[in-house]
């Protein structure tokens, strides 16, 4: 058991392009069966969306990953999972052994969630074994980007099976605590202004691609890894996310919304005293060397592409760019190979867990006016039309 619980931890990460990554499946290792697939899921967020609430969404689902992450933190900090931001929604591949505290701490969170943003946030788990006893794989590696960002990657339709079938047949879960589950939100702070492309001319793409078959998941994905690699350039080139175009957003309202999800309460000495560090940092992070650091450790640590058997990526280009990548996916999905949605808009949002300002801090990055749920749409309407050979 107690390799099982160490199954993620002790993935080697593997230093090298993904593209590289994609061509060598040995790397990969299956998820042990006495794992679950824990998801949590925004009810309704199409419509949260249109309603101009993306911000609280995004918020909302980052919070999820908090409070997962803190609750095992607080069993055992030596613990390693794997999780994946959705924009409206989170996944998580955690060990049995832990699987109830972590559904109550959800729970828990869904209700205060409830409370302070309206918002209905689903919890459901499926276990790693019933997904294997349908013929579906989950296998995982760790891919690392720079000297400070590792992530996992996926191949197989694992997660996604697991997602349809909890949202599909969603029922409350029955996990429940006699005694009050103390909310830990600690190192939410989520208070960067929408973050505009470095050029004029470029726009953020938000960009889904599904791939049916998993024989074939590999391949096409480092296909499609390799275009976007030859026409928008690197990682480094193409990420929405650069220290030029980085800013705080100080204003007392944005600051008040991220307190008061954070503790449910609103405390106008607490809000007065974030406000001034906020203006602080504005400062600190131009005239400072540290804060100067900081915002370079920011860029490197932002989570822009997603593996979890399907491609999630978030990118900055021109129309010409956006145009050549379309035609190879049209190609691909014309053959029946691939379905995908692709969202542009103007900027880019970025949500954040600070355990310590140093080495551990991950920031999730989505576009704006709905990103990733934009692009879902797009994707789930084509999938209804399209049916894979």
């Amino acid at each position: 058991m107690k390799e099982d619980l160490n199954f993620y931890k002790n993935i080697s990460k593997n230093n090298l392009p993904l593209t590289e990554l994609l061509k060598d499946e040995s790397l990969f290792s299956s998820v042990p069966k006495n794992w679950s697939i824990v998801v949590t899921d925004i009810e309704n967020s199409t419509e949260a969306v249109a309603n101009g609430l993306h911000n609280d969404v995004n918020l909302c689902a980052t919070g999820s990953i908090i409070t997962a992450l803190n609750t095992l933190k607080q069993i055992d900090k030596t613990i390693k999972i794997p999780y994946f931001f959705g924009g409206d929604g989170s996944t998580f591949i955690i060990p049995n052994t832990y699987l109830t505290k972590v559904l109550l701490a959800l729970n828990d969170y869904s209700n205060h969630i409830k409370k302070t943003l309206k918002l209905n946030l689903r919890v459901g788990h499926l276990e790693v074994e019933k997904v294997y006893d349908n013929n579906i794989s989950l296998r995982i590696t760790k891919l690392r980007h720079n000297k400070y960002l590792t992530t996992p990657v996926v191949l197989g339709n694992g997660i996604k099976y697991a997602e349809n079938i909890i949202k599909a047949n969603f029922v409350a879960s029955a996990v429940k605590s006699n005694k009050k589950i103390k909310l830990n939100l600690e190192g939410m702070e989520c208070r960067w202004d929408e973050i505009y492309p470095n050029e004029s001319s470029k726009k953020v793409i938000c960009l889904l691609v599904n791939c049916e078959d998993e024989n074939k998941q590999a391949e096409i994905y480092g296909i499609i890894m390799n275009e976007i690699n030859y026409v928008f350039g690197d990682l480094n080139k193409r990420n929405p996310i650069t220290s030029l175009k980085l800013k705080l957003n100080t204003s007392l309202e944005k600051i008040r919304k991220e307190m008061y999800v954070k503790t449910g309460k609103n405390q106008k000495k607490q809000l007065l005293n974030n406000w001034l560090i906020t203006i602080f940092g504005k400062y600190y992070f131009k005239l400072f060397k540290a804060g100067k650091r900081y915002i370079f450790k920011v860029s490197q640590l932002s989570d822009t592409i997603m593996l979890d058997g399907s491609i999630n990526t978030v990118i900055t280009g021109d129309d010409k760019q956006i145009k050549r990548l379309q035609i190879l996916l049209d190609d691909l999905e014309y053959n029946k190979k691939i379905v995908y949605g692709m969202h542009t808009t103007h900027a880019s949002i970025m949500s954040c867990y600070i355990e310590d300002r140093e080495e551990k801090h991950i920031h999730f990055v989505d576009g704006t006016e709905g990103g990733y749920t934009s692009a879902a749409i797009m994707l789930k309407e084509k999938a209804k039309n399209l049916k894979f050979s």
